[in-house]
């Protein structure tokens, strides 16, 4: 039995212990919950006001003027010459760099002629694409292929835009925004990702839409972040198509108030292709939503099908693989929030652990809904409808659609993230190190503590290792060079790092 299944077998062992959970035994007519002219949710996201002396926080706050990048130049120094308020256009060819924007109201756009894109090939050498920590930032239009680390990653900068993309084979993340809040990810196709092909990260009012992602370990990726809507989207040929969770270890720990509707998940059976050892590795192939100790998720209006583990795959941390648990987050998934769903042909090869826990309640073949773990207030409309296990105390939902909510994106924009000299190397460790480093725990690099112990009285020599990293674990992949921060930065990022102690 494979080690890098999401349901440890010891606690499925241990339910038996618990007894047989016996049907009714005969049938009643159900009652029917229409979706439809119901009550509406009326909970999630609410904007506060603006202190009297904060003013309207606008978007974008100048315009400017437009610098054309022809085939054969480079993006970056453009990049470099651009003054915020600029649009750069990148006419169509090829492009092997990797950009990086530190400037705020940049728009970053690649003409698209006759079907041909402004291509950015990492060669299989390079990184990174894009990555920028400016506030209002526009990427869209490019196609970006063949790098080892990201595709489009944020650091930390607010108010964000990323559409139109074609990106593919880019290693660890497709698309990552990290700690930014009031982002819009949009008609992106993203494909072949060892992740997450859409991987948002610690981040606030996000609104994730009309993407397609396959192929990928990962479809799309809400972790340890808040207020996010995850919509009509198509999510195929993943090993999992749409997850909500809360990664144990890093700086946020929570992930709360996420709507997953109206999104096609459909076939996501890929066999798991994940960094050994990490949190996504642990994945069953054939999962369709996957929410882990994430709490207020609303599922709603989504077809689900041919998802062979299951449709939706409820779970805490005590019950998953490659977790370190982490007192300060909460385990459990509590207030999952189950609405109308079309649900077909779910859970028909599913692992053995969850056909061990099945037996518990006496249930064999299919499942469209399998919940294991502690849950409260979690409730359901119409579940005559689904093959379940493990959501006998979901109690019946009290409204019965989101049509009150249109988007957790703040008018206006959010603050834009301003950075003091004095957090230079705090936000870096926030924007840059924790996605691939929780203190504790395995992700997609070793845990912090573990970097603490070799470096804690050198942060010269760690904040050399940043610049220029050599491999030196078999057992994870190579970490990327971050020298395109500046060495006053490394070496803040450095000590920071080396002081942190959760």
């Amino acid at each position: 039995m494979s080690t890098g299944k999401i349901l440890g077998i010891a606690f499925v062992l241990g339910a038996f212990g618990a007894g047989w959970y016996m049907g009714s035994g005969h049938d009643e007519a159900p009652v029917i919950t229409s979706s439809s002219g119901g009550a509406s949710y009326s909970g999630g996201y609410k904007e506060e006001p603006l202190a009297s002396n904060q003013g309207a926080v606008k978007k974008r706050s100048t315009e400017g003027q437009t610098l054309i990048v022809n085939d054969g130049d480079s993006i970056q120094a453009a990049v470099k010459a651009a003054s915020p308020g600029d649009t750069i256009q990148v006419m169509p060819g090829t492009y092997s760099e990797t950009v990086y924007i530190d400037k705020d109201d940049i728009r970053l756009i690649g003409v698209i002629k006759a079907g041909e894109r402004a291509t950015m090939d990492g060669l299989g050498k390079l990184n990174d694409a894009i990555l920028y920590s400016g506030n209002n930032i526009i990427i869209e239009n490019f196609k970006i292929t063949r790098y080892k680390g990201n595709g489009i990653m944020s650091q930390a900068g607010n108010n964000f835009e990323i559409r139109n993309n074609l990106i593919m084979d880019t290693g660890v993340y497709g698309i990552f925004p990290q700690l930014g809040t009031n982002g819009l990810i949009e008609h992106n196709v993203v494909s072949g990702i060892e992740d997450a092909a859409i991987y948002v990260g610690m981040s606030d009012n996000i609104h994730v839409a009309y993407n397609e992602v396959f192929d990928s370990v990962a479809g799309i990726e809400i972790e340890n972040s808040r207020h996010a809507i995850v919509e009509n989207n198509y999510t195929h040929n993943n090993t999992g198509g749409i997850l909500a969770f809360i990664t144990p270890g890093l700086p946020i720990k929570t992930t709360y108030d996420v709507i997953i509707r109206n999104n096609f998940i459909v076939d996501n059976n890929t066999p798991n292709f994940g960094a050994p050892g990490s949190t996504v590795a642990g994945i069953p192939a054939g999962t369709g939503i996957l929410v882990m100790a994430a709490d207020d998720v609303i599922i709603e209006g989504n077809i689900i099908s041919n998802n062979k583990t299951a449709g939706i795959l409820i779970n805490d941390h005590g019950s998953a693989a490659n977790i370190t648990l982490d007192p300060e987050s909460d385990p459990n998934a509590d207030r999952t929030m189950i609405l109308d769903n079309v649900m077909l042909n779910n859970g028909y090869d599913t692992i053995d652990e969850i056909k061990a826990f099945a037996l518990t309640e006496m249930h064999t073949g299919p499942i469209d809904i399998f919940h294991i773990g502690p849950s409260e207030d979690s409730c359901i409309i119409n579940r005559h409808r689904y093959k379940t296990v493990g959501i006998g105390d979901f109690t019946e939902c009290d409204f019965t659609n989101t049509d009150s909510v249109d988007s957790y994106l703040i008018p206006g924009g959010a603050k834009p993230r301003v950075i003091e000299s004095s957090e230079r190397g705090k936000i870096a460790y926030l924007g840059v190190c924790t996605g691939c480093h929780t203190y504790t725990g395995r992700m997609i690099g070793p845990p912090v503590k573990v970097i603490q112990a070799l470096y804690m009285d050198n942060p010269e020599g760690l904040a050399e290792y940043i610049n220029a990293p050599i491999k030196k674990r078999e057992d994870y992949p190579e970490m990327p060079p971050q020298n395109y921060l500046d060495a006053e930065t490394r070496k803040a990022v450095a000590e920071y790092m080396l002081s942190v102690t959760r």
